[in-house]
């Protein structure tokens, strides 16, 4: 009659069965058709740059790409996000283990004695004996209404969650890789500027020196030309220090000690080539590439799924049991034919009483499920905010730089002409000291906005999250160092 019920609720289990709670819709959220931020079309630039390819190249830039990549195989917070990831795949293979049966053995051997109440009459001899049993047990929960599989449904969700983690851990890693180039070449070009204006105001100096020495000048002027001069040298320390640092932090981004690319980067070269324009593409565009959308998608799914884990504790839980071995008291007997022992059983469990809990679990559910539609919902605005930012940067980046350039230029050639006229006697020292202070600034600034213009580029890729394939984890990446 066991048998035949069970055959009865497997066979029902296998046609009716369902999954209770709801399934997971991916949420719509109107985004407009293009960036508010996108520059015209200027029929004079060069062709537009595909922002996923010239990230990988490192803007042309091989020494940029090597960084990178390198990065991406020894980064520690890529391992930190990798060792997740493998930890979101245990849990889903071991989920996926709930929808089979358990299967287990068992054996024991034992030396019994019962007591003369247990056997009254029977000498002491006769109240020894053996028990020996051997048996393989096998447990299935029948998932008619979803529970196990909508467990499986939310680790699956959780992996790709962290697959999504991982993917925008090296957008994270190779931006920041990029962005500290960027600003290591910058700040090496602004170095070469002090120390050129430096050697510039030592010549002024000299010059005030020697005419001071034909009795020409006073020693008011020398003052004034050596203030300038220590004001110019002071800034180089600093542009020193802010040199090293970068080169520190690009070493640890690649899993190395500080000081290891210490004299590989203290090169000087010149800063990354800037493509023309760059083609971001449209808000749907966006919304497919980016990681952490996907990953927030991918936790709305767990959450979403989970439900459906607590209401099926609203209904009965079916398990099919069965046992079959051998028991005898004694171990020549133990597979005989009349030792064998069986059995089949059909659990119902079924916490009817305990409603209150289980409604409240549906209700914490339910409330994660909204947590986690309002986190989507947020990251996706904070994506779209982020690369309309990216996008204006990286716009009116490049007409500063260019107003800019123009200043430094101009002021190169007024510090020369107020030179001229000062060794000529046209002019005072005053106006010399005043035009090579306006250079030294013009052309700082000049350095410093060439830096940011290749660093906004930089951030619009990291915002687009650009430039690197959608791979699943290889380890051999990560593997190294």
């Amino acid at each position: 009659m066991v048998m035949r019920l069970a055959t009865t609720v497997l066979a029902s289990a296998l046609l009716a069965a369902c999954a209770v709670g709801p399934d997971h819709v991916r949420p719509s959220m109107a985004v407009p058709a293009t960036f508010s931020t996108m520059p015209a079309p200027d029929a004079a630039a060069d062709t537009v740059q595909p922002f996923d390819a010239a990230f990988l190249d490192g803007f042309g830039d091989p020494q940029l790409a090597h960084l990178i990549h390198d990065a991406l195989r020894a980064n520690h917070d890529l391992r930190i996000a990798l060792s997740r990831y493998d930890r979101a795949n245990a849990l889903l293979r071991g989920a996926r283990f709930d929808a089979l049966p358990t299967i287990t053995a068992q054996g024991e051997a034992a030396d019994v004695r019962s007591s003369e109440s247990q056997a009254p009459g029977a000498s002491r001899e006769g109240r020894d004996g053996e028990n020996w049993s051997a048996g393989i047990s096998a447990g299935w929960e029948l998932d008619l209404f979803g529970r196990v599989r909508r467990g499986i449904e939310a680790g699956r969700a959780d992996a790709g969650a962290s697959a999504a983690d991982l993917r925008a851990m090296q957008v994270v890693i190779a931006g920041e890789v990029a962005s500290t180039y960027v600003d290591l070449r910058g700040t090496q070009e602004r170095l070469r500027v002090a120390r050129a204006n430096r050697d510039n105001q030592q010549r002024t100096l000299d010059l005030v020196q020697a005419r001071l020495d034909a009795g020409a000048g006073t020693e008011f002027d020398i003052a004034r030309a050596r203030a300038q001069f220590e004001a110019t040298a002071s800034r180089i320390p600093a542009l020193e220090a802010q040199e090293t640092m970068a080169m520190h932090r690009l070493a640890v981004l690649g899993g190395r000690l500080p000081g290891a690319l210490v004299d590989e980067l203290s090169t000087v070269k010149p800063l990354p080539a800037l493509p023309a324009r760059i083609d971001a593409g449209t808000p749907g565009d966006l919304l497919r590439a980016r990681p952490d959308i996907a990953a927030a998608e991918a936790r709305l799914h767990a959450a979403t799924a989970r439900i459906g884990v607590a209401t099926a504790d609203l209904f009965p839980r079916f398990t099919l049991g069965g046992l079959i071995g051998s028991q005898a008291i004694d171990s020549s007997l133990l597979f005989e034919r009349d030792s064998e022992t069986r059995i089949v059983a059909l659990g119902i469990d079924w916490s009817f009483l305990d409603i209150g809990r289980v409604r409240a679990r549906i209700a914490a559910a339910d409330a994660d499920a909204e947590g986690e539609l309002a986190r989507y919902r947020q990251t996706v605005l904070l994506a779209l905010e982020d690369t309309e930012n990216a996008l204006v940067r990286h716009e009116r980046t490049r007409v500063e730089d260019a107003h800019l350039e123009r200043a430094a230029n101009n002021g190169e050639r007024a510090a020369r002409l107020a030179r001229v006229r000062y060794e000529a006697g046209a002019s005072g020292l005053l106006e010399v000291l005043d035009a090579e202070r306006t250079q030294l600034q013009a052309q700082d600034a000049f350095a410093e906005a060439r830096a940011r213009s290749v660093a906004s580029a930089v951030a619009l890729y990291k915002a687009l999250a650009g430039g690197w394939p959608e791979l699943a984890p290889d380890r051999e990446r990560l593997a190294g160092h």
